[in-house]
């Protein structure tokens, strides 16, 4: 199953930020070991943020992550935060389900 994964990235300094995408990319390789394909908006969105001329934004990392989201069949939400909750919205229009735990994942 493609699962996307969700929670806080935005913080006022880069240590924290970086904390966040650490617990993301944590929760990403405990799926992937359990046969899962795991998905991170912000992994996608960073590299381009990155490597064009556009400040780092939020709509500009909310765009790339919901459409990285929107590909997935469920979400795991490790915490909520304004950015994880549109994504965890987006998953819940679809009627697609949301994790709150890894036990609650199916296994593959």
């Amino acid at each position: 199953m493609i699962i996307g994964i969700a929670g806080p990235y935005s913080a006022p300094t880069a240590e924290q930020r970086q904390k966040n995408l650490d617990a993301l990319n944590k929760t990403a390789a405990l799926l992937l070991k359990a046969g899962h394909v795991p998905l991170i908006g912000v992994n996608a969105t960073l590299p381009v943020i990155a490597k064009s001329d556009l400040p780092v934004n939020y709509s500009g990392i909310m765009d790339i992550s919901l459409a990285v989201i929107n590909a997935c069949d469920a979400l795991f939400l490790i915490a909520e935060s304004p950015g994880a909750n549109k994504e965890r919205d987006l998953i819940l229009s679809k009627g697609l389900p949301v994790y709150y735990s890894l036990d609650e994942i199916p296994k593959p």
